[in-house]
């Protein structure tokens, strides 16, 4: 019982340990507006140093990087399919592609894929 205790508290102790220390470590240091700004030859800036970011490249970068991990998935399969069950093989195969092929409605019915509205 106790070595279950502690095999439970060490890591909430490790998590709190390093949260606290990570609160301490990114305290932001209160500058003004001018030290802020950046910095054009002591110019004020012609534009914006920020560019805005579209929501939409990056939800279609996830998809990307999503769909992307699910072919390095399915590439293994293939050359298990001279050892394995056919009848598993498939089953597992299709289902697979099920819960890819529906991630990709989703994500159509969500309007993610739509570039331009």
């Amino acid at each position: 019982m106790n070595m279950l205790f502690m095999m439970l508290m060490l890591p909430l102790m490790i998590s709190i340990l390093l949260m606290m220390l990570c609160y301490m470590i990114s305290k932001k240091m209160i500058m003004d507006r001018e030290k802020m700004s950046p910095f054009e030859c002591g110019f004020d800036p012609k534009s914006s140093a920020r560019m805005p970011f579209s929501l939409q490249f990056f939800l279609i970068a996830v998809l990307f990087l999503i769909f992307d991990v699910e072919i390095a998935i399915i590439l293994p399969m293939i050359i298990t399919l001279k050892y394995s069950i056919l009848h598993n093989w498939i089953i597992t195969m299709n289902m697979f592609l099920l819960t890819l092929i529906m991630g990709l409605y989703h994500e159509w019915n969500n309007g993610v894929l739509e570039w331009a509205k």
